[in-house]
Parts: structure tokens; C-alpha cells; sequence
């Protein structure tokens, strides 16, 4: 199989078909660079949904793997492991939490959340057994898992999983006034993205996340903060919520915590909320193995250390500007924080997806009209002036070129 088209018809015999992705076969990557199964090579503007914002491969997180790789990977929780604390005492240190509990994907640290803020309710808010309820924003995306999808807007995310779990209550995002009218007796949490990334990169107004924050505090309510595609850097801060000055209850972060070599992700909160789980509440055999743990201390000292979150923050309000100064008939809007960025076309943005693939650039479309901009944070303002002209070059030609 020597080329893209070949190794994808080999690879559709054998794969469910739960994914449409763009027609390229990727066989290596290094920083913010991808090469395909011909030798192409592509700037990657996706960076793993956010998962490698340290870049593809980062020499100092590789190294982490392989070193512990060789030593021990995994306990299970059964026994202690002498990797798992000092990766948990980085993930405190940074964040200004108490205490953490990994995991591996995104999805099961919202489910870790859900279940945490649940307990809690029940052990320390007093609510009555089996009542609780956690508010949801529509047209958000927290994963994939049955109880998750129960509470999406997105019909096709539903469409055939059912029946959901109850306990889950859809207000508007961006409306405050929602929030504040959905809480009851029963609240114990409410579980928001600070920008909605899979939603079509949604930004709320200024000051949105800290009414919230407010409202939560008064009614008793714990704010989760889902930060697995917006936290690490990837919005101009360590975390998206920085910028409304929210210390949230919960925190919830993934994908860029391996930088993309492993799946890692945890939940962060201090111990008045953290201490309601006891032994055999909750787990997994892979959350805070050796080798995830030892990737993960990595990957946050490479994004602390390298400033990341300083550079998205300074290249994306310049890249920014610059893709909202493009003439192009299909762009309606622009919109982000730091180097997440979507560009919301006027028609379906699948074809200029595979356009700007052809000139080297592989972005991916987001609710069909959104192009998404997220490359890795170690991208630099000469990378972004090359995609510029080739970016420009796609968005002004007519959708039925």
C-alpha cells in the first residue's frame, strides 16, 4: 500500500465507519509538522483536537516514556506506584487544587466529575437520594459515553444510545439568567466548557463564566469546569477560565496533559470536595499507572516551562486579526481565544477543509460550517505567515471550485 487512497480502502474493510476524516494517511509527525504515506507533508492546524499542544513528539515527554517504559507501566491501583504522587503533586502545584484523581480519556474524567459532584451532593449538600441534578449547557460536548450523550443537544450524538441517564438539566449557554432559573433543591452542579470548542469554537460574552461562578456559590451549587480541549495553554492562559478570574469547584482537564502520547486526564478539587470518595467508589485499572504518570509530569513541565500559553496568547490575537482582515466571500465570522480559533463560512466547510489540505495544511470542520484553527502552541508567527497566504488563497474561491 504505497498510497493514501490504497492504505484508506485497506482500512475501511476492517474499521467501524464512526469517523469521516480527511482522505490522508499520516505515518510521522515532529513538532508542528505531519507527513503522509507518499512523503506530503502538512501543517498540522489541529494538533489532536488540542491533545499536542507541545507538538507532535516533543523530544523531553518522548524521553519521560521511554525511560519509564523500560523500568514499569502498570500496577493498577491495586498497589501503589512511585509515579503517580509526584504527577499528582504536579497537577496540584499548577492548578492550585488540593488533591486529583487521574485517569486516561477526557470522557472519563467528566464521568469522574459527575460522579464526585453526585456524591458530594448527597454526603454534604443533604440533597435526598437518587434526585441530584447536574445543569448542562446546549451544543456542548463533554464525550461520548452513554450517560454523556444523554445530556447533548446534537440529535445524531443521541440517535440510537438511548434510554440516558436522568439527572441532567439543558439551559442556553451564554445566559445566566437560564442558570439562575434552573437551580433547584436538587442542583449539585453545573458542568460547562468556558468556550465550546466542538460546538463551533462558541466564545460566551465577557464575564459570563464568572456570573456563573457567582450564582453556583450562592445556591450551594458546585461549577465543573470542563477544560480538556480549552486548558494547558491552548486559549492564551493555563486555563480558559483565567480569564474571568473563576477558581472553579472542579476541573476537569485531558488531552494535552500526555501531550498526545498517551491518554491521560484527571479531575482536580480541593479536599472538602474530593474527600467524599472512599475506597471503592470509584476507579480504574490504567488511571494513574507509571507510565501515564511519568508522561504526564512531562507534559506539564514542557508547557510550563516552554511559556506555551504565553505564545498562544500573543500569536492568536495576532493570527486573528489577520484571518479576520481575509476578503473572502464565505466568511461570516471569526472567533476564539488564543490559538483556538474558528472561522464560520456562510457555506459548508468540508470542501475547504480538503482544499487546504491539497496546498499542506490539514485543519478539520466542526458543525459543518466552522473551519477550525488550532495548531500546536509551539508554532511561531514565520509558520503562521507561510499558512496565511494558502488559507487566503482557499477562502476566497467559490464553494463549487
Amino acid at each position: 500500500m504505497q498510497t493514501n487512497k490504497e492504505y484508506i480502502e485497506f482500512t475501511d474493510k476492517f474499521s467501524a465507519h464512526n469517523y469521516h476524516p480527511l482522505p490522508v494517511v499520516l505515518t510521522r509527525g515532529q513538532g508542528i509538522w505531519v507527513w503522509d504515506i507518499e512523503g506530503k507533508k502538512y501543517l498540522d492546524m489541529l494538533s489532536g483536537y488540542s491533545a499536542l499542544n507541545q507538538g507532535h513528539c516533543h523530544p523531553k515527554i518522548a524521553a519521560a516514556l521511554k525511560k519509564q517504559a523500560d523500568v514499569l507501566t502498570l500496577t493498577s491501583r491495586a498497589f501503589h506506584n512511585d509515579q503517580m504522587g509526584l504527577f499528582l503533586e504536579k497537577i496540584c502545584t499548577t492548578t492550585g487544587y488540593e488533591k486529583a484523581l487521574p485517569m486516561n480519556s477526557g470522557a472519563e474524567a467528566v464521568e469522574t466529575a459527575i460522579k464526585v459532584a453526585r456524591k458530594w451532593g448527597y454526603t454534604q449538600k443533604k440533597v435526598r437520594e437518587n434526585v441530584a441534578e447536574i445543569i448542562v449547557c446546549e451544543n456542548n460536548f463533554h464525550g461520548r459515553t452513554t450517560t454523556i450523550v444523554g445530556f447533548s443537544s446534537e440529535k445524531q450524538y443521541r440517535n440510537g444510545f438511548g434510554p440516558f441517564t436522568p439527572g441532567f438539566k439543558m439551559i442556553p449557554y451564554n445566559d445566566t439568567s437560564a442558570l439562575e432559573n434552573a437551580i433547584n433543591a436538587n442542583t449539585v452542579g453545573f458542568l460547562i466548557e468556558p468556550i465550546q470548542g466542538e460546538g463551533g469554537v462558541i466564545v460566551p460574552e465577557e464575564g459570563y463564566l464568572k456570573k456563573c461562578a457567582e450564582i453556583c456559590k450562592q445556591h450551594h451549587v458546585l461549577l465543573i469546569d470542563d477544560e480538556i480541549q480549552t486548558g494547558l495553554g491552548r486559549t492564551g492562559r493555563l486555563f480558559a477560565c483565567e480569564y474571568d478570574g473563576v477558581r472553579p469547584d472542579i476541573l476537569i482537564m485531558g488531552k494535552a496533559l500526555s501531550g498526545g502520547f498517551y491518554p491521560v486526564s484527571a479531575i482536580a478539587c480541593d479536599d472538602r470536595i474530593m474527600d467524599v470518595i472512599k475506597p471503592g467508589d470509584h476507579g480504574s485499572t490504567f488511571g494513574g499507572n507509571p507510565l501515564a504518570s511519568a508522561i504526564g509530569t512531562a507534559a506539564l513541565d514542557v508547557i510550563l516551562r516552554e511559556k506555551l500559553a504565553d505564545n498562544a496568547f500573543q500569536l492568536g490575537n495576532w493570527f486573528m486579526d489577520e484571518l479576520k482582515a481575509l476578503k473572502s466571500p464565505v466568511i461570516k465570522e471569526v472567533r476564539g481565544k488564543g490559538l483556538l480559533i474558528g472561522v464560520v463560512l456562510t457555506v459548508k466547510a468540508r470542501t475547504y477543509c480538503e482544499r487546504l489540505m491539497r496546498l499542506g495544511i490539514l485543519a478539520k470542520e466542526t458543525h459543518d460550517m466552522v473551519v477550525r484553527f488550532a495548531p500546536p502552541l509551539i508554532i511561531t508567527k514565520i509558520d503562521l505567515q507561510w499558512a496565511l497566504p494558502k488559507i487566503d488563497e482557499v477562502l476566497k474561491a467559490p464553494p463549487t471550485v
